[in-house]
């Protein structure tokens, strides 16, 4: 084995200067394990785009390497790529009992869990991959059975927080494992990974616990219906409206797809305790007495087909929204989404409904599952690292994550602030950034993953903004001349009605075109398409300062 097989590299694939579709890889000569393998959801602009993975080039290359996928929780941002991450590298999947409940949900949707091992683990397990062990210690977080993960390799140990806060009052009894934590930092931690998202804000994250106080006073006031959205990941959240729904004496009814599966894997499990009897089919929420039911739905994002957009639309055929009905949005908005959940409030208001929403810090009806300052700074000297890889933010938070290292003793030039796609080896303990793999989005389309790419994005755009007109010539097939008129038909460009001049004119230019193209040409049709393409697209531009698709159809007789 060479001097450059023995080295340790840690690879940022996603998750850097983002949020969303995390992914790293631990690689210490010939055995890589991969640490999480998340999706997100495209914005407005990734036209057809269902979602957006990892891309595992690297991984794929290095197949033979590849020994385990290890998650640290039950996120979408941390799990949601595992089924298409399967299809490409069917390798063993370990994760603790919850996390596996949701992950085996998505393997029976893609018809995949039989092909696929799943092994289970809890903060106690100590893995063996060839030249690396791993470890694990229990974090807190917004969703249960959270892990940090410990690699001892044998240029030294290497630690990935996952997603955390310390919360010392968790309604689930999960606590932060700090003494564990302590004792791996006293050993000694060579690199340590660790979340950015909330490393703009100062101070420590509130305990959930606050937030049931909340839900309770609301509970209590309301005099109708309750609707109230939340994360469906968010099972501590979720079990205290489940006991603020006891306290009132109300029933509950789940709405929305992702609600109903997390709620089921929490009660089939052990996380989550619904008293017998409490819970209700949403068929039979519109035929008991309003002060008696609680709907819990998903949508507080504003996702326009969520239950709650859908419900404040009038648009769910189980529950409808009516005057003094109280609706609570039992989450703040992730940045992006404040137009959305705006345009629902609106919509609850509307519909005569009290509505409880707004920042977390006014309402109290939310609390962040990440870490503020405090606790990221709590977590560095725990670990007092050698060398810091701060992650899972955008470029500010990492930026600002940095700064708290250096105030609690990490040398700024240990710090290294990735992009996706950056390596950083270790060799005899010292490290260093100087090389790429591949990395970025892979687009899932529908059924079809990876085959959407830029030109394809390129073409909706213009199709969403500028519409397209669809040429349909008749020529003969022994000399090349338009037979009949050309037929041309405009689809979101202009309404043929109003434009009636306008497409005359088109079909004008396109029989002038085609006659004018020279006779060893006339019946090469890529080059009638292309010269009728350009000269259409020119006239239109200097007509409507627009740019439609043309797209050419030449049928020979």
């Amino acid at each position: 084995m060479t001097k450059n097989e023995k080295m340790l590299s840690i690879f940022a694939l996603g998750g850097i200067n983002e949020i969303g579709k995390n992914m790293y890889a631990i690689q210490y000569a010939d055995d890589i394990v991969i640490v999480d393998c998340g999706g997100k959801f495209p914005d407005e602009s990734l036209l057809g785009i269902d979602l957006i993975i990892p891309d595992i080039t690297y991984l794929q290359e290095n197949s033979e390497k590849v020994r385990a996928l290890v998650v640290t929780h039950a996120h979408e941002d941390h799990i949601g790529g595992i089924p298409y991450f399967l299809k490409k590298l069917n390798v063993p999947v370990y994760a603790t009992r919850f996390t596996l409940g949701l992950i085996e949900i998505k393997l029976k949707e893609h018809k995949i869990l039989r092909e696929t091992e799943l092994i289970q683990i809890d903060s106690e397990s100590n893995l063996n991959f060839g030249s690396m062990s791993v470890t694990f210690f229990k974090t807190s977080h917004s969703i249960p059975d959270c892990l940090g993960i410990v690699f001892h390799t044998p240029e030294g140990v290497v630690v990935h927080t996952g997603d955390f806060k310390f919360d010392l009052t968790p309604v689930n009894d999960q606590t932060s494992d700090i003494h564990k934590m302590a004792e791996i930092g006293t050993k000694g931690v060579l690199v340590l990974i660790s979340e950015s998202t909330n490393a703009e804000r100062t101070g420590s994250t509130p305990s959930e616990m606050l937030v049931g106080k909340h839900i309770d006073e609301a509970f209590l006031g309301a005099n109708r219906k309750i609707i109230i959205s939340t994360f469906a990941s968010n099972v501590n959240r979720v079990q205290q409206i489940v006991d603020a729904t006891k306290m009132t004496n109300r029933k509950l009814a789940l709405l929305g797809r992702s609600m109903v599966n997390v709620v089921s894997v929490a009660i089939e499990r052990g996380y989550l305790n619904v008293p017998p009897g409490m819970l209700i089919d949403a068929r039979k929420v519109m035929n008991l007495p309003p002060e008696e039911v609680v709907v819990l739905c998903t949508g507080s994002q504003g996702e326009p087909l969520a239950a709650l957009a859908r419900m404040s639309n009038n648009d769910n055929r189980d529950v409808q929204i009516l005057p003094d009905d109280t609706v609570i949005l039992s989450a703040s908005p992730i940045p992006g989404n404040e137009k959305d959940v705006s345009r629902i409030v609106d919509n609850l208001f509307q519909l005569g409904a009290k509505v409880i929403y707004g920042s977390s810090s006014i309402t109290g009806m939310h609390v962040s599952g990440h870490g503020y300052q405090e606790d990221l700074k709590l977590m560095l000297t725990l670990m007092k690292p050698k060398y810091f890889i701060p992650v899972h933010g955008e470029f500010r938070m990492l930026y600002l994550h940095r700064e708290l290292a250096e105030s609690v003793g990490v040398d700024r030039e240990n710090t290294f602030i990735m992009k996706n796609g950056d390596v950083v080896d270790i060799e005899q303990g010292e490290a260093r950034q100087t090389r790429k793999v591949p990395a970025g989005d892979t687009y899932v389309d529908s059924v079809d993953i990876g085959e959407v790419g830029e030109i394809v994005l390129r073409d909706r755009k213009q199709l969403s903004e500028d519409g397209m007109l669809v040429i349909v010539l008749t020529i003969s097939k022994t000399d090349g001349t338009i037979i009949s008129e050309p037929d041309t038909i405009s689809r979101g460009f202009v309404y043929a009605k109003d434009f009636e001049n306008l497409l005359r004119n088109v079909n004008r230019l396109v029989v002038a075109t085609v006659n004018d193209i020279q006779e060893d040409e006339a019946k090469q049709w890529n080059v009638v398409k292309r010269k009728v393409k350009k000269a259409v697209g020119q006239y239109l531009f200097t007509q409507t300062r627009r740019k439609p698709m043309i797209l050419p159809i030449i049928i020979e007789i």
